[in-house]
């Protein structure tokens, strides 16, 4: 397992964080366990469904910012994210999804969370409820992989995305996200040899990543 990653400048307007989130937030500790250690199981999975199921109204109200989605356009603008049949993993209260559907024409939005997935915009792509840690989804049947703010399960990434697909990985928040990897992370976590172009953008960073042929 090894990749590289080659930066961009940041974009005009990037900010980045002062005092980034320490390793020691929960939900940190639980997106390294998931990307490197296989840290899922059903208590897990019903544990984080039951938060943000929690959180559905107040999240949908307070992030869908011009600074959060900047990182998004971004990933897609200077990443050349090139569309095809695209999945968007843990699509929250559709933040990204509404920018995919804007641009791609086959887009399917799937969250754990079902609260989650009711507030979002109906015209945003078919909406499906289902744990990214066993995707519903047929190998090689993605040719984009979205994930904002994401917990990252490479093994499914790695079964689901097309031999020349691109996974995005965006944290609207950067080092300030507490669901994060760093770029040269995500390209570590996942099965073979990866390459991926990153850059900063509004609030959050972001990686577009294809496997090396």
């Amino acid at each position: 397992m090894a990749g590289t990653v080659a930066w961009l400048e940041d974009a005009p307007g990037a900010v980045r964080p002062s005092a980034p989130e320490g390793d020691e937030h929960p939900m940190r500790k639980v997106t390294k366990q998931v990307a490197f250690d296989g840290g899922w199981d059903e208590e897990r999975r019903r544990k984080v469904a039951e938060l943000f199921d929690s959180m559905a109204a107040e999240w949908t109200a307070s992030h869908n910012s011009a600074e959060r989605r900047a990182s998004i356009s971004d990933a897609l603008d200077r990443g050349a994210v090139r569309g095809g049949r695209v999945v968007e993993l843990g699509s929250g209260s559709g933040m990204g999804t509404e920018q995919l559907a804007a641009r791609f024409d086959d887009v399917v939005a799937l969250d754990l969370s079902l609260q989650m997935l009711l507030h979002a915009p109906p015209a945003s792509g078919a909406r499906v409820q289902g744990d990214s840690s066993t995707l519903p989804l047929r190998s090689d049947s993605a040719d984009t992989l979205m994930l904002v703010n994401m917990l990252l399960f490479p093994a499914e990434i790695n079964r689901v995305l097309s031999t020349d697909g691109q996974l995005v990985w965006v944290n609207t928040g950067a080092e300030l996200t507490p669901i994060h990897l760093m770029p040269e992370e995500v390209v570590r976590a996942l099965p073979g040899e990866w390459t991926a172009v990153a850059g900063r953008a509004g609030a959050g960073l972001w990686c577009v990543a294809s496997r090396v042929s």
